[in-house]
């Protein structure tokens, strides 16, 4: 058997290697277009729906949130409790952040972020998703619905209890989220954020 040391080397460098399968990327090139060259240039699921179509932008937020969710509950079932889950969550949003296949420039982590929590932290993964629909739809900006989603997780985590190592791990990956939005956040501040429904193709202010 290989030592221990070994397996969580390997359940890491799945976890990143998954996180870093850039799906917005390959859906978008699926129909022609370089999702890296339009919008926003983000390889995430927002640019995807907004310059390809909403049916390839659900298709790429579903899968970016299945890697997510695939690499922690790898950890879960191979080494087992919440320290070395949580820790492969955090690696899995950096892989997605920061993919190796595409010169380590990827997405802004929301929908692998989510996916990543849910095997270890259903209900709050569950409660931030629904304030990020609210947000999102209230406002029609995804970028502020990402940002409150993400915060909310790191919260909802410490108000439903779970085990330490999870609400840091959810706290850290809000921030991470929150850092990659900060172009978006000026925009907000100073009132050019593109909302949701702009015209498809249009290029960001």
């Amino acid at each position: 058997m290989a030592p221990w040391w070994w397996v969580h080397a390997a359940v890491l460098a799945g976890a990143y290697l998954l996180g870093s399968i850039p799906f917005s990327f390959l859906v978008a090139r699926h129909e022609g277009v370089d999702v890296r060259a339009v919008g926003s240039g983000n390889v995430g699921a927002t640019n995807v729906m907004r310059n390809v179509g909403k049916a390839a932008g659900v298709v790429a937020f579903v899968l970016d949130f299945a890697k997510g969710s695939a690499a922690t509950w790898l950890a879960r079932e191979t080494v087992g409790g919440f320290v070395f889950p949580s820790v492969a969550a955090v690696v899995a949003v950096l892989g997605h952040m920061h993919p190796v296949w595409l010169r380590f420039r990827g997405g802004k982590g929301v929908a692998a972020g989510a996916g990543a929590f849910l095997p270890i932290a259903p209900l709050p993964t569950a409660g931030a998703l629904i304030i990020f629909a609210i947000v999102t739809a209230a406002t029609r900006y995804v970028s502020l619905g990402s940002i409150a989603g993400s915060v909310s997780l790191g919260a909802l985590t410490f108000l439903f209890g779970t085990p330490p190592p999870v609400p840091l791990a959810a706290t850290g990956v809000a921030g991470l989220i929150t850092w990659k939005h900060r172009e978006n956040i000026r925009r907000l501040a100073s009132g050019t954020e593109r909302r949701m429904g702009a015209p498809r193709g249009a290029a960001a202010p």
